[in-house]
Formats: C-alpha cells, structure tokens, sequence
C-alpha cells in the first residue's frame, strides 16, 4: 500500500470512530457534499435519520430543509462508507 493509500485510509478510520462517537452520545454527525448546494450539508441523527440543514440567520441554529426517507439515507450512507 503507498503512502497516499495509508493516509486515506487513516483518515477514514478516524471520520468512523468520530460518527461513531458523536451518535453514541447522542449528538449528530455532519456529513458535508459536493452534491449540495453551498451552506447546505446533511446531519446524521442517532435515531438514524438524516436531515438537508443551512445554518439559520442568527448562524446558532440549523434550519431543516428536508428530511431524507430511510432508503435515500441508506444510499447516501452507503455512498460514504459509513454504513
């Protein structure tokens, strides 16, 4: 394996045990995408939905804009390794 593979891998193992972590505690993970538009990213919840949020105006808060039905929660959890 060369080293830009080892560093990959590194840091994915360390994104994995930080979700895992923040949803143990009860806390959601932000899952940031390209595939969204700007200031828009998903939060994965421990009940294990995944909601699109923006930053509300006060930039304190999240605004849900959509909340994603189980199966596109799988794909987009698939799509990132983290099922």
């Amino acid at each position: 394996m060369n080293k830009i593979k080892v560093i990959e891998r590194i840091g994915s193992d360390a994104v994995r045990r930080l979700r895992s972590a923040k949803l143990a505690s009860g806390k959601p993970f932000m899952i940031t995408s390209k595939n969204l538009p700007l200031k828009h990213t998903y939060l994965e919840f421990p009940d294990r939905t995944i909601k699109i949020v923006t930053l509300s105006a006060n930039q304190h808060d999240f605004v849900v804009l959509n909340i994603l039905n189980a199966l596109e929660a799988d794909i987009l959890r698939e799509s990132y390794g983290l099922t």
